[in-house]
């Protein structure tokens, strides 16, 4: 990818290298936030509305909602795993314009969760596409997208996180 228009200036190109750290330790809180049950921190990394797209691998549709909605929504889940683990590593971050950029960046994320269902432990590997924003606080994910590539472990225990006892849910 290029970038759509050029930097002339030395105190642009601080400001770039700038973005770029900022932007990076947004993807990171969004994985630190989610592994410490900090739902504040990760609720710091999006902008008052965002686009959550999980249906590469997950089969969730793609939709719009408020930070608190996605906030509520992935809380519960996330806590019922007794660990998880997601690594965020190899990002590109391009930019297309002052206010608005894409950060692509691979994921391994591991869940742990002793269950009835088969092995505790599940782990998807792909990517994040994620599109930011600057906003008056900083830098936010406006839209998030997981394109998982291949999982392995036992995927059944998406299905119990939910449920008390580990049982199958529905």
């Amino acid at each position: 990818m290029t970038q759509s228009y050029e930097i002339a200036t030395t105190d642009d190109r601080v400001r770039r290298l700038l973005d770029r750290a900022e932007i990076s330790d947004v993807q990171l809180r969004y994985a630190t936030g989610t592994d410490s049950r900090d739902w504040e921190l990760f609720g710091s990394c999006f902008t008052d509305e965002i686009e959550v797209d999980f249906s590469d691998g997950f089969g969730i549709p793609v939709s719009r909602m408020s930070v608190d909605e996605w906030v509520r929504a992935t809380a519960p889940r996330m806590e019922s795993f007794t660990a998880t683990q997601h690594m965020i590593t190899n990002q590109v971050i391009t930019f297309d314009d002052d206010d608005h950029a894409t950060g692509v960046a691979y994921v391994r994320a591991r869940h742990h969760k002793p269950n009835s269902t088969g092995g505790s432990d599940q782990t998807v590997y792909g990517y994040y596409t994620n599109r930011f924003e600057r906003t008056p606080v900083g830098w936010r994910i406006a839209g998030l997208k997981l394109t998982a590539l291949w999982m392995t472990g036992n995927f059944g225990i998406f299905q119990t996180a939910l449920t008390p006892d580990g049982a199958p849910a529905g």
